[in-house]
Parts: structure tokens; sequence; C-alpha cells
């Protein structure tokens, strides 16, 4: 009788245990975080944090039916818009690129999956990566997919003001998923709330793209932009039970997507089968911009056009 795995953590393993327990359609998940502001309330590390544990909670839920595996977190990414607060560490546009590459090529060279489903927890990576797994499948030959967890989220908000970075949201999921860290003393509301108009047409216009900051007073008061003070335990898991039911979806669709892209160069066996290494993706800065907003938040649709 096979030994069943000690987890389904990929560093959990030992290199005997890839080999018996992977396989090309096993889907493996990279949880992408950041080290930002978050406000006074939230550590720097909330979108690590939030993209780790739903990750964790994603493989739990639906890890044996669908052959999920997850992969340690990338902790540092793209934070230029909260580059003014102390703590924030920020990658450059080409670093980025060059690591989300080299990990998706050492995913190729050393393991037998060929499914990846990245959970973005900092919204100012999007528009990048969005682009990037498009390179992945053709340079790698690796079948990948983003998840947006707070996008992703059916649950409603029930917010009166626009909520981007550090708010309702941010602030339930944490107070669900790691209160211990959440600074409820901290928690305040403005005294002269930022203008809602201006977010709407600096952080969430699709028609224009904005470099917006989060020292903006216009948009921000400490670095928050959103009703953290509205925050609750109750919405937070309701939040996070919605993103690990809907992720099922979404990570069937990816496995069943699974075929050679055009153009694609075949992929490489793994291990010690692996005669000839993957070629190394161009380390090429991606032309594709961020998102238009950093916290995750919900875009709103498009108003229909007459």
């Amino acid at each position: 009788m096979e030994r069943p795995p000690p987890s389904r953590a990929l560093g959990d393993l030992t290199f005997v245990e890839i080999s018996r327990h992977l396989k090309e359609t096993s889907i493996l998940c990279l949880p992408i975080g950041a080290i930002e502001q978050h406000g006074p309330h939230l550590p720097l590390n909330t979108d690590g944090v939030i993209a780790e544990e739903l990750t964790r909670r994603i493989v739990a839920r639906w890890g044996r039916d669908l052959d999920l595996w997850q992969l340690p977190t990338v902790a540092i990414s793209l934070s230029r818009e909260h580059d003014w607060a102390p703590g924030t560490l920020c990658l450059t546009l080409e670093s980025f690129v060059a690591l989300v590459k080299d990990i998706a090529r050492e995913i190729v060279r050393s393991l037998p999956a060929r499914n990846l489903a990245i959970v973005n927890g900092h919204g100012g990576n999007r528009g990048v990566l969005e682009n990037l797994i498009r390179e992945l499948r053709s340079d790698c030959g690796l079948n990948a997919c983003v998840i947006h967890p707070f996008d992703l989220s059916k649950a409603e908000m029930g917010s009166s003001y626009p909520d981007v970075h550090g708010g309702k949201g941010e602030t339930s999921v944490m107070l669900a998923l790691a209160p211990q860290l959440v600074r409820r003393d901290q928690i305040g509301r403005a005294k002269e709330p930022p203008d809602a108009k201006e977010i709407e047409a600096l952080v969430f216009d699709r028609g224009t793209t904005w470099p917006w900051r989060s020292d903006d007073p216009r948009l921000a008061d400490r670095g928050v932009i959103g009703e953290a003070h509205a925050a609750s335990v109750e919405l937070g898991k309701r939040i996070v039970e919605s993103i690990v039911a809907e992720a099922r979806p979404v990570l069937e669709r990816l496995r069943e997507g699974r075929r050679p892209a055009r153009g694609a160069k075949a992929p490489a066996q793994s291990g010690a089968r692996n005669a000839q290494a993957a070629p190394r993706p161009r380390r090429q800065a991606s032309r594709a911009r961020t998102s238009s907003h950093s916290g995750n938040r919900p875009r709103p649709r498009p108003p229909e056009r007459s």
C-alpha cells in the first residue's frame, strides 16, 4: 500500500516522494504576496499572509480531489505605490519578471507537474502576471492561471465607500486568518474621508491608468483606502469561505485546459529523468502595466454603453 504524503506542501516532501506523488497533471499553487504598508493597523506582510493562508486552505479543501500542491510563498513583489512608507520593500519590474520566470523554469526542470495556479495576494502585480502567464505557456510549456482572491469572492461586502487597500475587506480577512497580527486599537475612522470620486477616477477607471500612490491625501488616510473601522471577523470568514469555494471550478478548468500551446516547446521531463533542461526564458521586462489598483479589491464592471 502506497504511503500517503506527509502534507501537500512541496517543501515538506523528500526528493524520493516527489517522483512518487506528483504527476504531469498535478497542480502547483504559488502564493505571491508583498511587503508594504497597510495602514497603522495591519502588518507589512498582510498580502503574503492572505495569499499563503488562502492557498493552504484551498489545498486542504481540494488537494486530494484535484491533486494540488503548495509551493513556497514569494514574499516581495511590486509595491512602488507604497514606497513612501518605512518598511515597504519592492522589486523592480525587471527583477519580478525574472524571478517568476526563473521559478517557472525550475518547476519545469525539477518537477513533473505542468499546471500552475498563482494565488496573487497583491493587486499591483495583476497586470504583469496577466501577461506573464502567456510567456510561461509559450516559453516553458506551463499551463498557468492567476487567481485574484478578492475579485474571485462572491461575498457581499456592503461597503458604502470604495474599498481599495487596508480597508474593510483586507482587515476583515486578516481578522479571520491572523487576528493576532491586527492592531485593533489602531483601527480608526478618517477625520476627513478621501474623495470617492477621485478614487473612482484615479484607481478604478478602466479607460485610463494613473500612477496613483497611497500617500495621496485625495485617496487615502494614513495609507488606507477604505473603511477599516467597518471590518468584522464574520465578514472575513464569509470572504475566505467564498474564495475557497470559488477556487474549485477555476482549478478544474485549469486542469482540463492542459494541452500544448501552438508553437510551444515540448516540456522537459523532470528530476533524474531530465536529460535536457527546459530552455531558460529570455530575461526581458514585461511591457504590461500593473493593475489600476493595489489592494486586490473587486473591480467595478465597466458601464454599459448605449
